[in-house]
């Protein structure tokens, strides 16, 4: 099983590499991605997150499939947007509210190498911005003013929420 990284790992501060080639290896690390999703109870999870610099992402919600994306690029935005609390499992524990466009269109290739197009509202596309942060190497708390991510983390400690 793959491990979550958690800050202040240097890797989840760096641009991701492009994928340069979708092979058994990449969906075969797609598909662990899911499962260390799943086992930490998220809803997304970046390359970044188990330690591999590409940019490629997978988004679970309730209603569907898991989704893979692959070399990921919002291509369009609203200009609508929604305030909503967000965490991270690389800062596993920790809550704030993110102001993002309500809607996006992203392009992305899939599993099988074949580029799509999506356009996404509600969590979805909150869950894709959240995601495609993570290949920027920017966290959700980036998204904060600095007096209030100084705040939420001026007392934390991710070993608080380590699994016993």
């Amino acid at each position: 099983m793959l491990e979550v990284v958690t800050i202040p790992a240097d890797v989840l501060y760096k641009k991701a590499e492009p994928v340069p080639e979708i092979d058994d290896a990449v969906v075969e690390l797609a598909d662990q991605m899911v499962d260390a999703m799943h086992a930490a109870k998220g809803i997304g999870l970046a390359g970044p997150q188990v330690g591999r610099s590409l940019r490629l992402f997978v988004v679970h919600l309730t209603d569907d499939e898991p989704r893979l994306f692959i070399n990921p690029e919002i291509i369009g935005t609203s200009i609508e947007t929604a305030k909503m609390e967000e965490g991270c499992l690389s800062i596993p524990g920790l809550y704030a509210d993110v102001v993002r466009p309500r809607a996006v269109e992203v392009q992305a290739y899939n599993r099988r190498g074949r580029p799509f197009t999506l356009t996404a509202e509600g969590l979805l596309a909150r869950g894709i911005q959240h995601e495609l942060d993570h290949l920027n190497g920017v966290l959700f708390l980036d998204h904060l003013s600095q007096r209030k991510r100084d705040r939420l983390l001026k007392n934390y400690d991710p070993a608080l929420f380590a699994e016993v």
